[in-house]
């Protein structure tokens, strides 16, 4: 049934439209992101299944909705590993490590500006883009706190910089994760990404770094010591990430499946390290525990994922694919990728990306399922994960970073640099039509 001209679809668009303002004005409201999308859910599959309840095949809204949940649980079972890992890397001090080492080092605004954009841009493709962000910013909160200046700049220059680093990765945003998993493309083909990522982030970062001062910030004493295990976590992070692609790429098993094997790897070693744990007594440190007070918890790791992050989700891929089901999706694909064709199609997806958040909208490129060359598939991911650099609310990088650096980090400073980002925008697509074309 086509239901786009029925009031169940005019519903169905009114619910999303309200559901994601109040996404969108999470920074004011301060209501989770999930809440507004699970609603929004629930009330269009409802209103989907009321109109069939009055046809011969009520049954397929019910098949529908299974087919959506499985999308959403292989996207969950592969994020709620990788979070588990990241958190029990922080619980054991490795981002605080960094950190430290690099407040201490003594370098200049300028040269603390490039190092933390480079880092952003190399570990994004890792641990995610968001995690990244949040890193890379805690750091120049530290290092700039008597130079708000600079905190404002180096936030934009993190944003663009984890978006473009998370582009040429399958790990490294959820809409190159979402295109691995569907099979369109192999992990090994989105490393030609590489390019067109790395002048997306040089070309805005050259122009903000004229703005910063070369003076240096004060050292500070702070020395940080990582707990036992944390570089094994880390090997074994690596680990779980080569069972995941020798699963999808030799065994043509699900990448999720992979990653919750790893995810027992942890575990074991959890295991290891609560049965090794030694307290520490009267505040004197033991050799090899330093600051390890509490015994290590791998479920301890799991509860503190983002929860809210992974319901919202879950409300995304719901409402996107009931409107797909009404089917506004296909009269959508049929003008975007017949009409104006592939290209012009997917440089619009990353500009769409950068209002609505690239998630729902790569969410909804993927439920249309457009027919197109390896090339197209590859563009689209470039696109949908840098476009949202071009606005602070375009991507769940700047969102986070708004409220970690709230005051110093806007929308308004951000859209300042907005000119010179859409620059390296076009020039990255420029280039990947080049050497990929």
């Amino acid at each position: 049934m086509d239901l786009t001209t029925d009031w169940v679809g005019y519903s169905a668009i009114v619910l999303f439209t309200l559901a994601y303002l109040l996404v969108i004005a999470e920074e004011f409201t301060h209501m989770r992101k999930s809440k507004p999308v699970l609603i929004a859910a629930g009330l269009i599959w409802a209103l989907i299944a009321f109109k069939y309840t009055k046809t011969s095949e009520p049954q397929v809204v019910e098949a529908a909705v299974r087919h959506f949940l499985v999308e959403f649980c292989e996207l969950f079972l592969f994020l709620l590993t990788a979070m588990t890992y990241v958190n029990a890397m922080s619980e054991r001090q490795v981002f605080e490590k960094l950190r430290s080492w690099l407040v201490n080092q003594g370098y200049s605004y300028q040269h603390l500006f490039w190092i933390t954009g480079a880092l952003s841009f190399l570990l994004s493709p890792l641990i995610d883009n968001l995690t990244t962000a949040l890193v890379m910013c805690a750091v120049v909160i530290t290092v700039g706190k008597n130079n708000q200046k600079f905190v404002a700049i180096s936030c934009v220059n993190i944003v663009v910089a984890a978006n473009a680093g998370g582009a040429f990765s399958p790990f490294g945003d959820i809409t190159t994760l979402m295109v691995w998993q569907k099979g369109h493309l192999s992990f090994v083909a989105f490393f030609a990404l590489f390019i067109p990522s790395v002048v997306n982030y040089l070309v805005p970062a050259i122009f903000m770094s004229m703005a910063i001062d070369n003076d240096k910030p004060s050292i500070t004493t702070e020395k940080i010591v990582m707990k036992r295990g944390a570089k094994r976590i880390m090997a074994l992070f690596f680990a779980t990430i080569v069972t995941a692609v020798s699963f999808h790429n030799f065994l043509h098993l699900p990448p999720f499946l992979g990653m919750i094997t790893g995810l027992a790897y942890l575990k074991f070693f959890g295991y290891y390290l609560r049965k090794t744990h030694v307290s520490l007594k009267h505040d004197k440190p033991i050799y090899g525990q330093i600051g390890d007070v509490a015994a290590f918890d791998s479920y301890r790791e799991v509860a503190r994922a983002e929860w809210d992050t992974l319901l919202f989700f879950f409300g995304v891929i719901m409402c996107v694919g009931g409107l797909g089901f009404i089917g506004y999706l296909s009269h959508l694909s049929s003008y975007l990728y017949l009409e104006l064709g592939p290209t012009i199609a997917n440089i619009l997806v990353g500009v769409f990306s950068s209002i609505l958040d690239n998630i729902p909208i790569m969410v909804a490129v993927l439920q249309m399922n457009p027919e197109m060359s390896s090339s197209q598939w590859l563009l689209v991911t470039l696109t949908a994960g840098v476009g949202g650099s071009m606005l602070s609310i375009g991507s769940a990088a700047g969102v986070a970073l708004m409220g970690q650096a709230r005051g110093i980090y806007t929308f308004f400073g951000h859209l300042k640099w907005t000119p010179v980002i859409a620059l390296g925008y076009g020039i990255s697509i420029w280039v990947h039509l080049l050497v990929n074309g």
